[in-house]
């Protein structure tokens, strides 16, 4: 499945431009490395996920361009950051930040981004935007320190999971939605509509990601990655609220002390899907992508509409 870029070629060719731009640094080092950054900054789903919201509630503008240059630089900062605290080497198939200038760069480099997009917005009297963003930022982070708070325990509830993801992964694209709107609408309801969107996609879309480690062949991340890295995502949570007493002993134990075995990573995937995980995350994954579809029908029915629409079956169908 494709991204609905036909439709706003001319628009992500200008975003281009504001993005190239507002990360321009005359300090060698940082110019070095993010021109490795810009170069391989991936599918740009979110800035797609602005335009699309700004043109759905009116005419692009500069501060429409400046919201999706500013949620790709958050997004940007937060993976190097990411890649830092996950002691990650490979970023979208390529050596990352950290991989080839080491912690002390990757820090600031996201420093450095966050500084950016701060500036950017101030600059320009984006206040609003800058406010949606930075609640974004702040929700990121406590989702971050909620993981971590939660990741030596086997009994975490669906509902703090879900707490955990709405903040770490759903925050930005609600924002993202909602910084969008503001732009071009400048109307509170409609800006706050665009934002439930966003986050019933940003759901959705983790979702989709934490059903890719049980995927039979490697697509988007090395199946069973999560276990290895003993993340309880939903498709375990629901298996060791779900499976019987024997199978939760050797799940945990397996991810406790062989999470580096192929073969026992394969098993608890096994014991995963025979007891109805990947089903149950899958349900509840098309829940959250039918209660974003039903906010976008709320809209007249046009071309952006429908580019939005698509952008959300990618969300849910994509398969990397």
């Amino acid at each position: 499945m494709n991204l609905p870029t036909g439709i706003i070629d001319t628009e992500l060719q200008t975003f281009d431009h504001f993005f190239k731009e507002a990360v321009k640094t005359n300090a060698p080092l940082l110019d070095r490395i993010m021109r490795y950054v810009v170069k391989r900054k991936g599918k740009q789903l979110r800035p797609l996920f602005v335009l699309l919201s700004a043109k759905l509630c009116g005419l692009l503008n500069e501060s429409s361009y400046r919201a999706a240059t500013l949620v790709e630089i958050l997004h940007t900062a937060t993976l190097v950051h990411d890649d830092v605290v996950d002691d990650a080497n490979e970023r979208r198939g390529f050596f990352s930040v950290y991989a080839l200038w080491k912690t002390k760069a990757s820090v600031l480099i996201g420093d450095f981004l966050l500084a950016k997009g701060l500036l950017l917005s101030l600059e320009n009297n984006d206040y609003k935007i800058l406010h949606i963003l930075s609640d974004a930022v702040k929700k990121m982070s406590e989702g971050e320190l909620l993981q971590l708070e939660k990741a030596r325990t086997f009994n975490i509830e669906e509902s703090v999971y879900y707490e955990i993801i709405r903040s770490k992964t759903a925050s930005l694209l609600a924002s993202a939605c909602a910084a969008g709107a503001w732009s071009t609408g400048k109307n509170d309801a409609e800006t706050e509509q665009l934002r439930l969107f966003g986050e019933n996609a940003g759901m959705a879309f983790q979702l989709k990601d934490d059903l890719f480690d049980y995927a039979s062949n490697k697509i988007g991340k090395p199946t069973g990655n999560d276990i290895k890295e003993k993340k309880l995502t939903l498709p375990l949570i629901y298996t060791l609220q779900n499976c019987s007493k024997t199978e939760k002993r050797e799940i945990i134990n397996i991810i406790k002390n062989k999470n580096n075995s192929s073969a026992h990573v394969k098993k608890v995937a096994e014991i995963v899907s025979a007891s109805g995980g990947i089903q149950y995350a899958t349900d509840k994954m098309n829940e959250f992508y039918l209660a974003a579809k039903a906010i976008l029908h709320q809209f007249p029915d046009n071309e952006i509409r429908k580019g939005l629409e698509e952008l959300v079956d990618f969300v849910k169908d994509r398969k990397y």
